[in-house]
Order: C-alpha cells, then sequence, then structure tokens
C-alpha cells in the first residue's frame, strides 16, 4: 500500500489501485460497474480506476499527508450507483444530483466504510452536492473527477487498469 509522502512511479500507484480492486470485485457488486458506459467508450470501473490514478498522482505530486487506502478505495466506489444512466427520455439532472448519494447507499451494503470513504463517495459531486467535502481526500477526489470525466469525454489520453 502507499504511504503519505514517498515519491511513488506509476507502476507502483497502478499496483495499489489493483489490490484495492481486486479486494473489492471479491466483496460486493463492483464487478457490476463494467457492464455500464460511463463517459464515451469508457465503462463505470474504468471511470472509477482512472480517477483513483489521478487521485494517487495529485496527491504525490502536490505531496499531501492522505490516506491512499480510503483515498483509492473512495475513488473506486464515488460511482457506484449501479444503472446505466445513458438510458433516460433526456439528459437526467436526478441522476447528476443524486447518484453520489445512492452509491454510498449501494457501497454501504456491500462494504464496511470508514467515515472519509463515505464523504469521498457522498461529496464527489460538489458543488452538486451543496455540502462540500471537509477531508483532503474529499477534495482530491472532486478534482480528479472533474480532469477525468473532461478527458474522457473528449477521448483524451487516459489510463486503462
Amino acid at each position: 500500500m502507499l504511504h503519505p509522502g514517498v515519491k511513488y512511479n506509476k507502476n507502483e500507484i497502478i499496483t495499489a489501485i489493483r489490490q484495492e480492486a481486486e479486494l473489492l470485485l471479491q466483496e460486493g457488486r463492483l464487478s457490476e460497474t463494467r457492464q455500464y458506459v460511463q463517459h464515451s467508450d469508457m465503462s463505470v470501473f474504468q471511470h472509477c480506476c482512472h480517477v483513483a490514478y489521478l487521485c494517487c498522482v495529485l496527491s504525490v505530486r502536490m505531496g499531501l499527508d492522505v490516506s491512499y487506502r480510503e483515498l483509492i478505495r473512495g475513488a473506486l466506489l464515488h460511482d457506484y450507483f449501479l444503472y446505466d444512466w445513458h438510458h433516460t427520455h433526456a439528459f437526467n439532472f436526478r441522476h447528476a444530483f443524486g447518484h453520489s448519494t445512492l452509491a454510498m447507499k449501494n457501497a454501504l451494503m456491500d462494504y464496511p466504510l470508514t467515515e472519509k470513504e463515505m464523504q469521498i463517495i457522498q461529496r464527489h459531486m460538489w458543488p452538486l452536492t451543496v455540502v462540500p467535502p471537509t477531508c483532503k481526500e474529499g477534495w482530491v477526489i472532486v478534482i480528479a473527477d472533474k480532469i477525468c470525466t473532461i478527458l474522457e469525454v473528449f477521448r483524451k489520453e487516459r489510463v486503462r487498469l
């Protein structure tokens, strides 16, 4: 697992994310996220892995003292809503404003979560969630999720695990 204050390379970060993902895939329904498209041609699962990777890179580069385990788990579960949001009559504003609450409820049904992990999942859509994150990990995911979304929508370079 990654530790604060240490500089990691891409392969070490990817290995840490894969380890956490494997545990989550064994315990709950995370594998279902592979069947839903998030942005362009990326599945929800790949999007969450992409966000987890960028969260770790940003934290390392900024020298943040974060809990990498909680950051990675929160990132992997931040879009754990378990449905295809594209199959609606029009753009679904309820999805944009409400999927973080559903993701947290689903994650709580399948996994033991820390308070920090719950906050990461629940508040990752700030400012749409109104209440902002209060932990560094929460702020990192808010930023990383938006960057990854832009890269994925415009089909720019991204990490696939």
